[in-house]
């Protein structure tokens, strides 16, 4: 009964994985989409092989572009936070460094989080990555 349950957790680990769903435990919500972004809180993060400051003037591009209302400017040496509105929704954009050439930005859209419309600006941040 004991090696039939620990497969079971086994298997129900890998469909998690490979189906790039989202798990709830309790009133936390994690998951991975298309393989490269990861949900969790209400936080969509993504690591971006750029510095630390491209990445930094990407995201203030994408809000500029999206025409959002840039309410706060937090820019250390290794973290930047980036607080704007747009149509009524606040966005929350944390810039962190890893390491020379990777970077990990982390968006946030409403209180709860909106995974769709962070997936927007993650992916908009790296359309101006590309296009910078």
């Amino acid at each position: 009964m004991l090696k039939r349950n620990c497969w079971m957790l086994v298997v129900l680990a890998g469909i998690f994985f490979i189906s790039s769903c989202s798990l709830q435990v309790g009133d936390r919500v994690a998951g991975i989409h298309s393989g490269k972004f990861f949900y969790t809180e209400g936080n969509l993060m993504t690591n971006y092989d750029v510095s630390f400051d491209r990445a930094w003037k990407a995201c203030e591009k994408t809000l500029t572009d999206m025409k959002a209302s840039v309410v706060e400017r937090d820019k250390k040496i290794s973290e930047g936070t980036l607080k704007a509105e747009l149509k009524g929704d606040n966005i929350r954009i944390v810039v962190e460094y890893i390491e020379k050439n990777l970077t990990k930005v982390s968006v946030r859209v409403g209180l709860a989080g909106n995974n769709i419309a962070a997936g927007l600006i993650q992916e908009k941040i790296r359309e101006n990555l590309i296009n910078m």
